[in-house]
Order: C-alpha cells, then sequence, then structure tokens
C-alpha cells in the first residue's frame, strides 16, 4: 500500500491511499481456495470443481468483497502507522475510475482528537446541599395510596351518584349527527365522579343519576384528543347505570399497610421515606455534577473536532424540533428554534469539549468499567425487549463496538464524575427541597438557556389530558440527567414554545471505524431487534 498525504490542516487529515491489483487479486484468490471445498456443481464431486469455474460464477462478487476487505485494512492500517486517533468515523471514497484488475486509488478524509491538556483537577471546591425527607409529603403519599386503595360497595338503588361515588354504566357514543365511532361503546365501564378520568363534562352529568336510570350526556371532544377525527367535535353519550357504590372509609393504620403486604404503617412511612430520600440524593448529585462541570468548562478551553461538534448539535436541534412539534403553535416554537441555533452550536461545543476531558481525565486515572458492570448494563437493557428478541439484542451489543460504547459511556461518566468528587473539596450544607430545587433551576437569579453558556436539563412538560374511558396515569419523578461524557445537568424550565436539547452519548475515537469505499457493497451487520416489550423510554430535555 502506497500512502501519501493530501491534508494536514488543525484537526483535519487527508490521506491518498493506493491498493495494488495484486493485493486485491491475492485475496480473491484466498478466497476461491477457501470456498473451493465448499462449492458443488453438477458434473464434478464435492470440493473438486476447478478454480476458474468458481471464478466464473462469483467472480464479480469476489472481486467487490476484496476490494472492500482490502480498504477496510488499508485504513485501518494507515490509523495504526500514522498514531492517528479519529474523532469520527474516516469519510473513504474510492475513485471513480477504479476498474477491476486495476490498482484502486482511496481518498481518506478524517478529524483527529485533538492533545487535551493536562486537566485542572486539583482544587475543586464543591457543595453538597443535603435535604431531609419532609414527613408532610410521606403523608401526602400515604394519603394518595389510600385513595388509590378505595373500595366501592353496592348503594341502595334509590341512592343519587354523587361525587366520589362510583357508577357502572353501559354506554354508546355517536357523533352530532348519529353516527357510531370506533371506541364509543361499551359495558360495565367503572366511573368515579370526580376522578377526572374521562373527557370533560362527562363525569359532571353523571351526579344525581340512579341505579337502572339512562341519560344522554353532552360533551365536546378535546382539541388534542388522540383520535383525530374526534378533536373538538360535539358527541353524545348515551348511558345506563347499572350499579352505583359509594367509597369505604379507609382507616390509616396497620391493617392498611397489611394490604399492601407490608407488615406496619411504620414500615410503609419508612419505605415512602427511603424513596423521597433516594430522589432528593439524586436532586444533590445533580447540583453537585453542574458546578462540577461548570467549574471544569471555566477552565479549559481546547479545539474540539467540527465533526464530532456537528453530529451533537444535529442530535439537539432534531430532538427539540421533535419537541417543538408538540407545542402549541408548533410554527412558532420551530422559528425561535431555527433563530437561535448559534446559541445550541456552543451548547454542542461545550457538550463535545466536556465529554473528551472526562474521558480523557477517566483515562488517565484508571477509571474503568468492568466486564460484570457491563453485563449487568446489556441484560437491564435487554429486559426491555420481548423475551424471544433478548437474545438477538444481546448479540448486536457484543458484536457490534460502537452500540456496547454508546451503552457504557453514561456509566463511565458517572464514574469519572464520582472519581472527581473524591479529589474535590466538599462542604455540606442543610437545605430545604424548595431551596434545592430553586438552586437548580436558577443560579443566584442567573436562568440558564442557549446564551448562557451552560447546559442544562429542563423539567419535563406536563402530561396531555386523559382521553374517555383511560384511567388517569399516575405522576412519574423525573430523573436526574445523567448524560455519556457530556456535561447535561438540570436546571431552568425553557421559555414556553421553546424546548431544550436532550443528551446523546458522544463515542470516542477508539470505538471509530472507517466507512467502506462508496462505490463497495456495505457489508454491514446487522441491526438490534426493533420490537421492544414496553414503550419505557423517556423523553428529557437538557
Amino acid at each position: 500500500m502506497k500512502t501519501v498525504e493530501t491534508l494536514n490542516e488543525g484537526l483535519k487529515r487527508g490521506f491518498m491511499l493506493t491498493i495494488s491489483a495484486k493485493d486485491i487479486e491475492a485475496r480473491v484468490e484466498g478466497e476461491v481456495k477457501r470456498m473451493a471445498p465448499q462449492v458443488r456443481m453438477p458434473g464434478f464431486r464435492p470440493g473438486k470443481v476447478p478454480a476458474n469455474l468458481i471464478r466464473k460464477m462469483h467472480g464479480p462478487a469476489l472481486a467487490a468483497d476484496a476490494l472492500n476487505t482490502a480498504v477496510q485494512d488499508s485504513v485501518q492500517s494507515l490509523i495504526a502507522e500514522q498514531k492517528i486517533r479519529p474523532a469520527m468515523q474516516p469519510e473513504v471514497e474510492l475513485d471513480e475510475g477504479y476498474e477491476p484488475g486495476k490498482d484502486a486509488e482511496v481518498r481518506v478524509s478524517l478529524e483527529t482528537l485533538p492533545e487535551i491538556p493536562e486537566a485542572k483537577i486539583d482544587g475543586l471546591t464543591l457543595e453538597r446541599l443535603a435535604v431531609e425527607p419532609d414527613e408532610k409529603l410521606v403523608d401526602a403519599q400515604i394519603s394518595q395510596l389510600m385513595s388509590s386503595q378505595k373500595s366501592f360497595t353496592a348503594a341502595p338503588k334509590s341512592h343519587k351518584a354523587a361525587t366520589g361515588d362510583q357508577v357502572i354504566l353501559d354506554y354508546k357514543g355517536t357523533t352530532e349527527d348519529g353516527v357510531a365511532f370506533e371506541g364509543g361503546t361499551g359495558t360495565a365501564m367503572a366511573v368515579e365522579i370526580g376522578s377526572g378520568q374521562l373527557i370533560p363534562g362527562f363525569e359532571d352529568q353523571l351526579i344525581g343519576i340512579k341505579a337502572g336510570e339512562s341519560r344522554d350526556l353532552k360533551v365536546t371532544f378535546p382539541k388534542d384528543y388522540p383520535a383525530e377525527k374526534l378533536q373538538g367535535k360535539p358527541a353524545n353519550f348515551a348511558v345506563t347505570a347499572t350499579e352505583v357504590k359509594t367509597a369505604g372509609e379507609a382507616k390509616l393504620n396497620d391493617d392498611f399497610a397489611k394490604t399492601l403486604g407490608l407488615e406496619s404503617l411504620e414500615q410503609l412511612k419508612g419505605l415512602i421515606r427511603d424513596q423521597q430520600q433516594q430522589e432528593l440524593n439524586g436532586l444533590t448529585r445533580t447540583h453537585m455534577k453542574r458546578k462540577l462541570l461548570d467549574q471544569l468548562a471555566a477552565s479549559h478551553d481546547f479545539d474540539v473536532p467540527p465533526s464530532m461538534v456537528a453530529a451533537e448539535f444535529d442530535n439537539i436541534m432534531a430532538q427539540i424540533r421533535h419537541e417543538a412539534e408538540h407545542e402549541e403553535d408548533p410554527a412558532a416554537a420551530l422559528a425561535e428554534i431555527e433563530g437561535e441555533a448559534d446559541d445550541y452550536r456552543k451548547i454542542a461545543e461545550r457538550r463535545v469539549r466536556l465529554g473528551l476531558l472526562l474521558s480523557e481525565i477517566g483515562t488517565k486515572n484508571g477509571v474503568e468499567v468492568s466486564q460484570q458492570e457491563m453485563n449487568r448494563l446489556i441484560s437491564q437493557a435487554a429486559a426491555q425487549y420481548q423475551p424471544k428478541d433478548r437474545e438477538r439484542f444481546i448479540q448486536y451489543v457484543q458484536q457490534d463496538p460502537m452500540a456496547a460504547a454508546q451503552m457504557r459511556a453514561p456509566l463511565y461518566e458517572d464514574k469519572v464524575v464520582d472519581y472527581l468528587f473524591e479529589k474535590a473539596e466538599i462542604s455540606d450544607r442543610t437545605v430545604t427541597r424548595a431551596e434545592l430545587e430553586a438552586d437548580l433551576e436558577a443560579e443566584e437569579g442567573h436562568v440558564h438557556g442557549p446564551g448562557c453558556g451552560h447546559d442544562h436539563a429542563a423539567e419535563a412538560k406536563p402530561a396531555k389530558k386523559a382521553p374517555a374511558k383511560a384511567k388517569a396515569a399516575k405522576p412519574t419523578k423525573t430523573e436526574p440527567v445523567e448524560v455519556a461524557e457530556v456535561a447535561k445537568p438540570k436546571a431552568a424550565k425553557p421559555k414556553a414554545g421553546k424546548a431544550e436539547p436532550a443528551p446523546e452519548p458522544v463515542i470516542t475515537a477508539a470505538d471509530a471505524k472507517p466507512k467502506p469505499a462508496k462505490p463497495v457493497k456495505d457489508g454491514a451487520g446487522g441491526k438490534p431487534p426493533a420490537a421492544k416489550a414496553k414503550s419505557g423510554t423517556k423523553t428529557t430535555k437538557a
């Protein structure tokens, strides 16, 4: 292989590789010999098919595969010989004038990782904001549990349904012109009046109904109703109450705790306190991590590969454009986003720089993710798939270095951050939850956004209203954002109509592989199974 450097400018490098026709032919010959014992052809004994016939049958495919592997091996050799650390996958392009039987000229363009200066990790100072569990919140959660554990008993036929009662309904829904619609008819549906589970106005019109009574309910579907044909449209529901039930009064005692599988009320309170403490510890860690990354960002500045910044910027823009589509005025939200593209590019640059810095700190200080930890990560991810697809997913991750690196990166970052926490001088201060959350949302009155030079996760958007017949979803906690090798702690809520970018892992140079030359058939491996067991994906803003 002949190598000529064509570009050496900053982090950009370019080369022209010449792969001899002799090398390509030797690879074809080797493949013919490998295939010969397995080829079967009428008139020949197994393994006795002449090489020239094998070439005639499979020649074009063998030549393409040989060229492809020759290009891949040559680029890998180039990277090793030149001691290059690619920032992203090298761009590889075969000369358009190439013909089988001739030397192949291949252009290779890539960006290298920068020489990262010695990390300044001595003298880091952090404050750990400690928060004790709030007993009022513990009691509120128990009250919510009691509400969800309501038991209903049949009321006398003369009883008129009131707020808090449960009505068992048969129903048939029709549009304003009397046409029944899909999903609008059913029997024995249990509705708790005042629960807010159904479309606005439905439950209120059940007040006063008795067992055996029929009513016509007039409602209007919300504008964001899932069934597009019904959005904002009036409808009529003919309902019959087959039974009315009243809620039994739950008593807060050990017996109530036992209905939940626990031994006592005190054990229940202890579990809720522990859950609350875990959540508060997560908020505390998020706060510390933000302060840590801000210090690192302020004391380190070096060139970063434009291709990595561009890739991160594309990820950010794709995410926030997707978020904008769900705003009340998508067009206005998109326009605002496009107007702030330069600010989001700065965020992307900060993410990449901090990602490279954390990776370098981890490498130089022996931070590693063990195989046991990696196996646990893979098993946890595989559990999200249908049982029949789990083994395929595990094989995919084990065979694809980039997929494994993406899974490994968040844990690796956590371990680097923990290492830096150990190095830092940490002071403790007890605060309330409100004070901690306020500090996460604003630093001394500073609202974090695209123009501030920071990159912080925003609060999750409120959930959409539940459609008719759907049970109200239980609220979920927003977990602290932990992002692979890139800084993205939580902070202020964005302005209305404005989406914040979500985190994406950064793949380091060790995972970069050259792409096959464009004219050559790509023999890329398989993709992970697509079917998942459950939609556990959480969309966050960072």
